[in-house]
């Protein structure tokens, strides 16, 4: 398969589920609904959640799976029109007038058209999303809106709306095939509900515990199978925790049972999680609420759970 080739897209939500499963993505039901009426509308799906859900991840898979160019928008505050949009190449613009003016071809019909003409014209990632090319519409991920300003937020529903975006010295620039546009938020403030109702929408949230339990021994198949269960079983208690500064997300949890295959972990021992704690959770008052009894507690109480599973799974 060339890189010019796009694959078809899925014809069902079951066809979505395997392509998304077929790059590693355990998805559920609903999920995999949202993303195949995406693709299908033609609508952009804004896909909300915690932090470390995998949100992000999907944009990435689907440009793997489809085989399509990924365009990332990394959203910030003060981001604006130049760094995500287009801007003007003013230095070679200025060159070009000064030949110019040597040549006296500045009173010239058509002179300033031509000074803001697209080869003078730097495309950012909006832009880029709406070019035509070979391998189809592009994947374009406008990740974590929530941190951009609103008023950022604002222009980005002409492109929402018409796929397109105007430039006062050039007009209208249309898409021809909308790009598949994915956006994510981790409601770190509430997104307006005018870009809300131009998109799709799904709240990602934490998986369940057989569910994470396959992303883990997925992605990492040569995990200890009591270890990934005892892991899956931590963070899931700790996830019901509400002292919790930050509750730890999938990525986290893959983190930390990585860390523990690295430490030649086969189960998961009070010592063992007070020692690599910091690669499930990311702020010292975590830390320390967890360490010592806490953690102690919690890993008699998994214990229990794991005999549990293993005696209905030998009875």
């Amino acid at each position: 398969m060339t890189a010019s080739v796009p694959m078809p897209l899925p014809a069902s939500i079951d066809e979505t589920l395997q392509l998304l499963e077929g790059q590693g993505y355990v998805a559920d039901r609903a999920l995999a609904t949202t993303v195949f009426l995406c693709l299908r509308m033609q609508r952009p799906l804004f896909l909300e959640g915690e932090a470390g859900t995998g949100k992000t991840e999907v944009a990435k898979i689907l440009a793997a799976a489809l085989n399509r160019p990924l365009i990332r928008l990394q959203c910030y505050e003060g981001l604006d029109v130049a760094q995500a949009v287009y801007e003007w190449n003013y230095p070679a613009q200025l060159l070009h007038l000064r030949v110019a003016e040597a040549r006296q071809e500045t009173k010239t019909q058509g002179f300033e058209d031509e000074l803001f003409s697209p080869r003078f014209l730097i495309k950012r990632p909006v832009l880029q999303a709406l070019e035509t090319r070979e391998q189809g519409a592009p994947i374009f991920l406008i990740d974590e809106l929530d941190r951009a300003d609103e008023a950022f937020e604002a222009y980005l529903l002409e492109v929402l709306a018409d796929n397109q975006v105007t430039i006062p010295e050039i007009g209208r620039i249309e898409a021809e095939e909308p790009p598949i546009t994915l956006i994510t938020g981790n409601r770190t403030r509430e997104v307006h509900d005018a870009l809300k109702r131009r998109c799709l929408y799904h709240w990602v949230d934490y998986p369940d515990f057989e569910r994470e339990l396959q992303i883990v021994e997925q992605a990492l198949p040569g995990i200890n199978a009591a270890l990934a269960r005892a892991v899956v079983h931590f963070v899931q208690s700790l996830r019901e925790d509400e002292g919790l500064f930050k509750r730890p997300g999938i990525a986290e949890t893959l983190d930390w049972a990585a860390a523990l295959i690295e430490l030649d972990a086969v189960a998961l021992t009070p010592e063992l999680a007070e020692l690599s704690l910091g690669a499930l959770l990311k702020y010292q008052e975590d830390i320390t609420a967890i360490r010592g009894k806490r953690a102690a507690t919690l890993l008699e109480e998994i214990e229990g759970k794991l005999a549990t599973e293993l005696n209905a799974a030998q009875g």
